[in-house]
């Protein structure tokens, strides 16, 4: 059997068996895609060998995207993570090829994190217009990224009836389809009511574009969902607004909630199951963040000697 096919039966496996999102299934598609860029379409299981591998790994590092860009270390890493678990997958089925063992990731850097201290968070605020229903629905939802920590993708897809305002908390599947509890805070909760009791329609998404066509009978009006595309559009309005030159993404105030826990006192694994990280090695990005924090609780609370 060719690899191609393989391949087809592996990502819809990422779905069906193991619950990962659509989105993760195509990041497996683009990087297994570009294994038979470099192998070539009639390439089988057998085909991959330890010497096939060093050779894909260095076109990898030499590839160049139409517009001439290369791949950074991040990237690459995801094409053998894909590859890992594509040969997994295989081994799993008792399909001879290259043992999974033997894909050794690249080191990669710890990356920087970009946060928004409060005050920068109150800047941007101030410049949403508070009169137009356009104006509400962006407060609400700087409001609630910052409030929950949400990552975009969960944001975009919730509905007006799975957020409880009145308990300020609620469900939310996140990667690998693993739900964890959201908690918001009264000013987000006040801020995502006053843009519901602005609007007229009756659609389930929380969040929805301009568009003002009505949807056809019988459907969910999902058109008119707000996409993670529209929401970077909407932060990098605001925050260009508030004279804020650093980059700034929906990530971004994920970052940001994280951080301000930490540096207000909350531990590292409560920090992990808010944001629902599966591995606590993923929320240690954070730490040094807070080291200039972990100064000041140095100075403040250890004792100098008298001598």
């Amino acid at each position: 059997m060719y690899l191609s096919e393989l391949i087809n039966d592996f990502l819809v496996s990422l779905e069906v068996e193991n619950g990962r999102s659509k989105y993760t299934a195509r990041n497996y598609e683009l990087c297994l895609y570009r294994l038979l860029e470099f192998g070539g379409e009639e390439m089988k299981p057998a085909d991959i060998t330890a010497e096939w591998l060093r050779q894909y790994r260095l076109w990898l590092n030499r590839y160049t995207t139409e517009r001439g860009k290369g791949l950074s270390v991040t990237t690459q890493a995801f094409h053998l993570v894909a590859l890992r678990g594509f040969l997994k997958y295989l081994a799993k089925r008792q399909i001879a090829s290259l043992d999974p063992v033997l894909v050794d990731l690249p080191r990669t850097h710890r990356p920087q994190v970009t946060f928004l201290h409060v005050d920068e968070i109150d800047k941007i605020l101030a410049e949403i217009p508070m009169d137009t229903e356009t104006g509400l629905r962006d407060r609400a939802i700087f409001e609630l990224l910052f409030s929950t920590g949400l990552r975009v993708s969960e944001l975009i897809s919730l509905n007006r009836d799975s957020v409880n305002l009145n308990k300020r908390e609620f469900m939310v599947r996140g990667k690998g389809q693993k739900d964890r509890p959201v908690f918001v805070t009264q000013s987000a909760a006040d801020a995502v009511q006053d843009y519901l009791d602005e609007r007229k329609d009756s659609l389930p998404a929380l969040f929805l574009n301009n568009s003002r066509n009505q949807p056809a009978a019988g459907t969910s009006g999902d058109y008119r969902r707000l996409t993670s595309r529209s929401i970077e559009r909407i932060i990098n309005k605001y925050v260009r607004a508030a004279g804020i030159t650093k980059k700034v993404t929906p990530h971004t105030l994920r970052h940001s909630f994280a951080t301000d826990l930490l540096m207000n006192g909350a531990d590292l694994r409560s920090v992990q199951s808010l944001l629902g990280h599966s591995n606590i090695s993923t929320t240690q990005i954070y730490t040094h963040v807070t080291d200039p924090h972990l100064k000041e609780v140095h100075e403040k609370f250890h004792s100098e000697t008298d001598i």
